[in-house]
């Protein structure tokens, strides 16, 4: 990813914060009152406003300072989201059985880190870029390997690559656990601090948004 900074936006305000996914859906209605709907996006963007987690005057000037030395828009950060961080369910421990990332053939030796979400109809699975460096853990038909012996991950593509002697046969499902960050840059290029409103409870509007590997 070009212009990406491998930092973590302050955690103790990324925690307190605001924000979810966003999709985006062209909707036509006819003259009978039926729709057709199409999806514009195959993957979904997430957006936060991190102006909810500035308790303290401490707080928005490290806020502040990171704005500054991501010179505004122009380089991406690491975000972590509070509600959806790791491949496990919630309230669950991270197993390398959490998500399945694909089959082995024989040959492959690289697979890209993915979450799905639902099951029954459409499910979605979203590539994961950002993993947390030591989180990952690796598994093939149900027998967890040894990072570094067995495989790789890069944690700046969520690519995992198998060594030689570790491929994963045809027909072996390989799986993984993780915790992630999410590839976001501020969404503006101007802060808008007052500080008299600040003192009286004002929250000072961040917005940060996702952006694509």
């Amino acid at each position: 990813m070009t212009s990406f900074h491998e930092i973590l936006f302050p955690l103790d305000v990324a925690l307190k914060s605001a924000g979810g996914p966003e999709r985006r859906t062209d909707i036509v209605t006819f003259g009978s009152g039926r729709e057709e709907r199409n999806a514009r996006w195959a993957h979904s963007r997430r957006r936060y406003d991190a102006g909810y987690g500035i308790k303290t005057l401490t707080e928005l000037q490290s806020v502040v300072a990171f704005f500054e030395e991501r010179r505004g828009q122009l380089y991406g950060f690491r975000w972590r989201d509070r509600l959806d961080q790791t491949s496990a369910s919630p309230g669950t421990p991270i197993s390398p059985l959490d998500q399945g990332i694909g089959t082995g053939d024989g040959a492959t030796a690289t697979f890209q880190l993915v979450k799905t979400y639902g099951s029954a109809h459409a499910p979605y699975q979203r590539p994961i870029a950002k993993p947390v460096a030591g989180s990952v853990r690796v598994a093939v038909d149900h027998v967890e390997l040894a990072s570094g012996t067995a495989y790789t991950c890069d944690t700046t593509t969520g690519v995992v690559t198998f060594l030689a002697g570790h491929i994963p046969a045809a027909g072996k499902a390989v799986t993984a656990g993780f915790m992630f960050d999410v590839p976001v840059r501020f969404d503006t290029d101007y802060l808008e601090v007052d500080l008299s409103a600040f003192a009286a409870g004002a929250i000072p509007k961040i917005p940060l948004v996702e952006i694509r590997p």
